[in-house]
């Protein structure tokens, strides 16, 4: 009796450690939804912050849990997981993207966690206990999600500058300042669609593993999927704004014409991604989608200094975070 009351705590503590990483993921990744936004003047920050939460909840009625099911089951063999490789995984990814928020580096949350579950995962049972599917098409839209939208987001700007081109400078303004409202509201949705369920995946994994919940289930419990996109929108409230000022304003200068192009075509991205049930950054995503719209006025218009240093992170965090989270599988193993 007393060693099931210990695995129960056990469980509820690494929970809570989940549910921490999700709203560390919504404190990190508010910039992508509210960056441009913020940075055309449409909404004040507090106003943008609280608008971006809510859509971020909402995405909870409107996706399937594909995301959830590929890193809960498609990314490794489930019955290698264990308490210790979940405690892993989450001190891994949370630790990088603390590291990643301090410096205010637009890094992706996401592939924080698989990479700390990869870590982990390798250091107990080798590289033989991957999914070599689940792992390759989430690598190969690392590359995917940033061009994708980089061209959505340049089609857009293209597209809008043709249909407006006899329109004074003021009347685009006015009417892309109240279309920038939709746009932002639909990437807050795909953000909060994709990212709240890689958590919701990793709690299933978990559940799945300590036999709190049945691996033939086709769905986690409801409490679970209640609790990620709650704790994703309380993080997203929180806002992180060492990197909004990264996203908005380093990268390129944005009007809200531009703000719009470049939400849409990265919401159009992450709309495609979690159809197909694949993990993807939603900072690569819009980042790709702001330097897209930036580039259509002139190659210098972008930063592309500061997108090298965005780049780098973006290469650094799978085997960072693996790293990571290797050492903290170990130090699992002496503590419980």
């Amino acid at each position: 009796m007393e060693s099931v009351q210990a695995a129960l705590w056990v469980v509820i503590l690494l929970v809570a450690l989940a549910l921490a990483f999700d709203f560390m993921n919504g404190f990190h990744d508010a910039a992508n939804s509210i960056a441009t936004v913020v940075s055309t003047g449409v909404l004040k920050p507090t106003t943008a912050v609280l608008f971006a939460a809510f859509f971020n909840f909402l995405a909870l009625f409107i996706f399937h849990l594909s995301v959830a099911a590929t890193v809960g089951k498609g990314i490794v063999d489930p019955g290698v997981v264990d308490t210790h490789v979940v405690f892993g995984a989450l001190v891994g990814a949370s630790t990088w993207n603390v590291l990643t928020w301090y410096y205010g580096i637009p890094s992706s949350s996401s592939h924080a966690l698989i990479g700390g579950i990869v870590g982990a995962v390798i250091v107990k049972a080798g590289a033989g206990a991957l999914v070599a599917a689940g792992i390759w098409k989430t690598v190969v839209f690392i590359f995917v999600s940033p061009l994708l939208g980089f061209l959505l987001g340049s089609l857009m700007m293209v597209l809008v500058s043709w249909v407006f081109r006899r329109a004074t400078p003021a009347r685009v303004d006015r009417w892309f300042r109240r279309l920038q409202l939709v746009s932002a509201g639909a990437y807050s949705l795909g953000h909060g669609g994709n990212d709240a369920q890689k958590t919701i995946g990793i709690i299933w994994m978990l559940l799945i593993a300590t036999g709190y919940t049945a691996a033939s289930d086709s769905m986690p419990p409801i409490w679970v999927i209640s609790a990620c996109y709650l704790a994703i929108a309380a993080g997203t409230m929180f806002g992180g704004w060492r990197i909004v000022k990264t996203m908005g304003q380093k990268i390129t200068k944005l009007r809200p014409v531009g703000g719009f192009c470049a939400e849409t075509g990265g919401a159009l991205t992450l709309f495609l991604a979690t159809a197909l049930g694949i993990p993807v950054s939603t900072t690569h995503t819009i980042t790709g989608a702001i330097v897209g719209v930036g580039s259509t006025r002139r190659a210098s218009a972008v930063r592309w200094g500061v997108a090298g240093n965005i780049v780098w992170a973006w290469i650094f965090t799978i085997p960072a975070s693996a790293f990571v989270a290797a050492v903290a599988y170990w130090v699992s193993l002496q503590l419980f």
